[in-house]
Order: C-alpha cells, then sequence, then structure tokens
C-alpha cells in the first residue's frame, strides 16, 4: 500500500521524456546555475561511468579530465536543474559501471566508438 502511495507522489516529478543514453556515452550536460538574480547555463561534458537508482532517484554520473586531475560529477537524471543532456558519441561497453577508466590516463581512458545503423525502417 505505501509503495503504491509512493509511486503516485514520484509520478508527478518525474520528466515525461527524460533523456536517453547508455553507459559509455560521451556526454554534454547542460545545467542550470543561479548566480543572485541572474540564470545561466553550464555545460559539463565527459564519459557517463554509471547509471544507478530508479524513479525520482536515478542519477548518472559523468567523468572528465580537467588539468590532468580526474573530476566527475553526479546528477540527478530528473531534476528540473538539467536543462539538457546531448550525446556525442557512444562508446562500446562490457559492463554497468566503468570505474576502471578512474585508473587510466591519457589515449588509455578511450572507448571504442559504437556505430549506429542510419537506415532504421
Amino acid at each position: 500500500m505505501s509503495q503504491q502511495i509512493l509511486e503516485l507522489v514520484e509520478k508527478s516529478n518525474l520528466q515525461e521524456n527524460p533523456p536517453e543514453f547508455e553507459v559509455g556515452d560521451t556526454v554534454d550536460v547542460h545545467t542550470k546555475i543561479l548566480e543572485g538574480e541572474k540564470e545561466r547555463v553550464q555545460i559539463f561534458s565527459g564519459i557517463v561511468i554509471s547509471l544507478s537508482g530508479s524513479g525520482t532517484r536515478a542519477m548518472f554520473s559523468v567523468r572528465r579530465i580537467v588539468n590532468n586531475e580526474g573530476v566527475e560529477r553526479k546528477f540527478p537524471l530528473h531534476s528540473p536543474r538539467i536543462a539538457k543532456v546531448e550525446v556525442k558519441r557512444s562508446g562500446v561497453t562490457r559492463r554497468a559501471k566503468l570505474y576502471f577508466l578512474r585508473d587510466r590516463v591519457g589515449k588509455a581512458v578511450r572507448l571504442k566508438e559504437r556505430r549506429r545503423d542510419m537506415k532504421k525502417s
């Protein structure tokens, strides 16, 4: 009974069209940032290393290298602060979590690109 009530409450906070991407994709996450009275959009680009949770608690982690230092950031999937998520390229992975990329540097961080068929009928 209580699980059904929780689902009803969560349903109102879910986005109608959540962004579609997978682990291993290189994405640009456009986040809205408030600075005083002004609002601007900041882009965080990197590789999606994990997806976790479900419903309104769904999160995804994005990792990138800045000044030879690894930076990871977790985003809630259904947050109103996320303007959009653009998929730049898709990577081939055999795992659900890409935590092994934390130990890699330089060209070893790259993933093979997934080729998608343009002819979908």
